[in-house]
Parts: C-alpha cells; structure tokens; sequence
C-alpha cells in the first residue's frame, strides 16, 4: 500500500510510518518543514495535497491543533478542507485521521472534554479534535474514511500488538485508566488502514492487558 502521511514528524505520524513501514508498506512523509527526508506542505493547502496524494493508495492525517495559546480550531479545521479537497481532486479515496478522545462518550449524551475534571490546558485542543470529527462526519460522506480517537491518555511506550476497539465511548480497564501507547495506537491505525473495519465512522482503541496478538472483541 502508498500511504501518505501527513504529520509525519509528530509523536504519532513518526510511529504510525515506523510501523506502516515494518510492515512493507511505502510511506511518503509529510512535514510543514520538510525536514528529515519528508516533502513539504501545509495540510490547508488544497492543490499541495493533491499533488503529493495522486497515486496513493491512502492519506492520512495526523496533525495536531496549534498548541501555542492561539486559537486551535480554526487551523485545524482549515487542514481538515484542504485535505478533503485534495483527496477529492487526487481522486484518492481512502482517508484515516488520528483523532482526539475529548469527544468520546463516558455516559450517555456527555463527551469527556465536558466532564468536570477534564484539564483546561487541553480542552481547546479538544474541543478543536471534535469540530475536526463533525467536519468529517458531515463533509467526508464521498470518502472511506475512518476517525481514529485514542483513549484518554496516550504516550511512546511498548509495542505490545495487543488493543481494545470500541466506537463512540471511551475505553477504560478495570482501574478506570484510558491508556495506550503510540506504538500500539500506530499498530491499531495501521490494521485499520490494512483491513478497513472501519470505514465511515469513528472507532477508539485503547490497551487491553492481553497477550500480544490476542485482541478482544470489538466494543460497540
């Protein structure tokens, strides 16, 4: 599969291409900077990501909203159009986007950025993530493309190869945490690029204290 990566230098696009790579795929990295090998391009710029999606087999977008205090939605959200637009134009039509777990569910009809303890330092980015997912939800509708929210906590860590997969409502295990690593989000993101189970939703993973290579079912 050619897999372009955009975000490709952050914490996670870097695991996601490390493991895409691993596994024989052909990534081609994307940065604002063009730093470390990667092409250069802004996610907003439309005619950008057609140039560099045309005979891609799949893009996906793992950028993160500005973190400098500045206002995050709207930057976000403009890469979220330019990226649409592109696909379109590219004719590529297969889209997964890494995704926020603010907007998951922890009771019915309350999303986690909305509960009391949720901190203020990520809120706006959270916030941000879920006007990314309405984007998509409403505008992606021509695409296979898949929303891929981690749970509430995500750092480098091991790769285990072993994850929950759930929809809508944030994973936790049976000490209340919502955890995984980016090696094993990248594992998750790339069986979904590989299998498409998917498509035209948002789906979340979490760890899932099994044996490497034993995943549970699927949580609605």
């Amino acid at each position: 599969m050619r897999i372009l990566l955009i975000g490709a230098g952050g914490m996670i696009g870097s695991r996601i291409a490390a493991e895409a790579r691993a596994r024989g795929h052909e990534v081609t990295g994307v940065t604002r900077s063009g730093a470390e090998g990667t092409e250069r391009a802004d996610a907003s710029d439309a005619p950008a990501v057609a140039a560099l999606a045309a005979g891609h087999d799949a893009v996906v977008l793992a950028i993160a909203p500005p973190r400098d205090g500045s206002e995050a939605s709207g930057p976000l959200l403009a890469a979220g159009h330019g990226v649409l637009e592109g696909l379109r134009a590219s004719g590529v039509g297969r889209l997964v986007v890494v995704g926020g777990a603010g907007s998951l569910e922890v009771a019915p009809g309350t999303r986690l950025v909305d509960t009391p303890g949720f901190p203020d330092l990520y809120k706006a980015e959270a916030l941000a993530q879920a006007e990314l997912l309405d984007l998509i939800r409403t505008r992606a509708g021509d695409l296979d493309w898949t929303y891929v929210s981690p749970p509430a906590e995500i750092a480098p860590g091991e790769r285990t190869g072993a994850y929950r997969r759930g929809g809508d409502q944030l994973l936790t295990d049976a000490d209340g945490r919502s955890f995984i690593s980016a090696e094993d989000y990248a594992v998750a993101l790339v069986d979904e690029l590989e299998t498409g189970r998917g498509t035209g939703r948002r789906i979340t993973v979490a760890h899932s204290g099994l044996p490497a290579g034993e995943e549970p079912a699927e949580e609605s």
